[in-house]
């Protein structure tokens, strides 16, 4: 094992290597869970000797992933006492131009980002900015990009606003034993996010006008649907559909059945049978299903009542959402799934880059992005099974602010005053301010628990191992002596190459695992030239956190992706210029506030 090979590693170090392509290439080019491919690469390194077992299980109770778990519970206190919706009632107005509604947008995203998981802050508040922009007469995704990028501008002015700061504070720590303030980022970041949002005002023509899936679904319901009467006297009455040959037609499906004494059967099973008067309502191509009326002497129905503002939401509900990029049901026909029937809802229709999906929307083959129009239950809500596979477009996460709402705040405003002052560690901190989320009731024990994204956990566990055997297996020192010697002696030069290489592989995949792999690369390099290493880590916290030129560069973008009707080349036309100017604020900004 203790070999030298090729370019002087070890074999352990070229295990190292091979895991951390095989990690990036599944992330890149296969569907799935992120959290598996961490776990696994954890497994191979311990399988293989690449990293001593007690590393790897250290991994597990790295400060930077217990304090991840605690800070979900501080966010859990903060999301059900109202706290957000107070933050956005006073925040949002009516802003006289369109540059001042991105200003007026941005800025409070951004303060919030800084502190709370950008995840919830961006899920919150795209809903908000859907009814905003619609009062303010503007498409949602000339907002929503804004939004998107606001939360990761935020996110990087504190250690704890986004994950790939707390991995690169951790490291540094580890390395030089000095822990850093929780405001240590703060400075650079806020005149990052100062370039940031008057460069999105100056290039405001750049942002995509695009209609919202939602309006294109709402506004016209009898463009993909069909109502058809049964008539009293019709053959059809006392058979089941599957034996009338109605559960499987030509161009489409069955949604539900509406009987005369407003009775709704949805989803309707095979073995349903058909009575006189029914309302038959089926979603696809109209013109084929329409040809059921001569062959089935169906007639059409007088008011077509299938439609949002007509929905009985006593008994059923329209529900939107969003396929996830990393959702199972890609590249695959909803009719050769069981989620339907699993989840007991029924598809409707597709919308996708500003269109509805012609044909029988269970027949078409899924896309990331995809909005779903799904009938369901009035108590459907997406949980947990269905969060794996969509993203939500509703969501009752926006309780009313009440009394706890300040309490709530006080306890996180507490939490930052006593890690900043010193009185006591960022990680003693939280699990103080978590612990006073529950005593006081601004989150239960159930909500508490909810909270936790284990996965995600796993990730920075995962992340974490990476950047521990890139450090000790001696590949960080020989890309950094690359790099030195294709840069030679010039500091600038040098972290100028790593934090670019850096954006660009932020782009593809996630930062968190960008921010664990560039770390110890980045650190010895600074080492080796002798220079200050902290300027080297501040510039790499903003380079990681920087991929704006595609939807996959951040899990916020992915989430407003289909609510705003993007192509791919939206995001590439917008931030390919940002990802330049970002990165050239976030080096001089670095350079002048922490000094080589």
């Amino acid at each position: 094992m203790e070999t030298i090979l090729l370019a002087g590693l070890t074999l352990q170090a070229w295990l190292v290597i091979a895991t951390v392509i095989a990690v990036f290439g599944l992330m890149l080019f296969t569907n799935l869970p992120a959290d598996f491919v961490f776990l696994g690469s954890m497994a191979f390194l311990l399988l293989t000797g690449a990293l001593p077992e007690a590393e790897v299980l250290s991994c597990f109770s790295s400060s930077t992933v217990v304090l991840i778990g605690a800070l979900f519970v501080v966010v859990s206190g903060l999301v059900h006492t109202g706290f957000l919706q107070w933050i956005i009632k006073y925040c949002l107005g009516s802003p006289r131009s369109f540059g001042g509604a991105i200003a007026r947008l941005m800025i409070p995203v951004a303060a919030l980002s800084s502190f709370l998981n950008n995840t919830t802050v961006v899920a919150l508040f795209t809903k908000v900015v859907k009814m905003w922009s619609k009062k303010l007469g503007i498409s949602p995704s000339r907002l929503l990009i804004p939004l998107s990028y606001a939360s990761g501008m935020g996110g990087v002015c504190t250690l704890i606003g986004t994950p790939p700061n707390l991995i690169i504070s951790g490291f540094y720590t580890n390395e030089t034993g000095i822990p850093l303030n929780i405001f240590t980022p703060t400075l650079v970041g806020l005149l990052c996010l100062a370039v940031g949002v008057l460069s999105l005002i100056a290039m405001k023509r750049l942002l995509p006008d695009r209609r919202s899936p939602e309006d294109i679904l709402e506004s016209n319901t009898a463009s993909y649907t069909v109502e058809l009467m049964v008539p009293s006297m019709s053959d059809l009455v006392g058979k089941t559909l599957r034996e009338s040959g109605l559960d499987s037609v030509d161009g489409g499906h069955i949604v539900e059945i509406i009987r005369l004494d407003r009775e709704i059967i949805s989803p309707v099973a095979p073995d349903e049978f058909i009575f006189g008067g029914d309302r038959l309502i089926f979603a696809g191509e109209v013109d084929k299903i329409l040809k059921l009326r001569e062959k089935y002497q169906l007639v059409n129905a007088t008011h077509h009542v299938f439609s949002f503002d007509e929905v009985d939401a006593a008994h059923r509900k329209l529900q939107m959402a969003n396929v996830r990029f990393d959702s199972s049901l890609l590249g695959k026909r909803m009719a050769d799934t069981d989620f339907e029937e699993r989840n007991n809802l029924v598809l409707v229709a597709i919308a996708r880059q500003g269109e509805v999906v012609g044909g029988s929307p269970r027949e078409a083959v899924l896309e990331a992005g995809d909005t779903l129009l799904l009938e369901c239950s009035s108590k459907f809500n997406l949980g947990k099974e269905c969060s794996r596979e969509l993203t939500g477009l509703e969501t009752d996460l926006l309780p009313v602010s009440s009394k706890k709402t300040m309490l709530a705040s006080f306890i996180l405003l507490a939490m930052v005053l006593l890690s900043s002052l010193g009185v006591m560690t960022l990680l003693q901190a939280s699990f103080l301010a978590a612990a006073a989320m529950i005593v006081c009731r601004c989150t239960s024990l159930t909500q508490a628990r909810d909270s936790i994204d284990w996965r995600l956990l796993m990730i920075f566990a995962g992340s974490v191992c990476l950047g521990d055997a890139i450090q000790s297996t001696g590949i960080a020192e020989m890309i950094s002596e690359n790099i030195l010697d294709l840069c030679g002696s010039n500091p600038y030069l040098t972290i100028s190459i790593i934090c670019l290489v850096a954006v660009f592989v932020t782009e593809f995949t996630s930062n968190t695992a960008t921010a664990a792999i560039f770390v110890p690369i980045t650190f010895q390099a600074a080492q080796t030239l002798g220079v200050n290493p902290l300027s080297f880590c501040i510039a790499l916290m903003m380079a990681v956190s920087s991929g704006y030129a595609s939807p996959i560069g951040s899990p916020t973008h992915m989430l407003i992706y289909g609510p705003g009707g993007y192509r791919f080349s939206d995001f590439f036309r917008v931030g390919l210029p940002m990802d330049f100017i970002m990165l050239a604020a976030s080096l001089l900004f670095s350079f002048l506030l922490f000094p080589l």
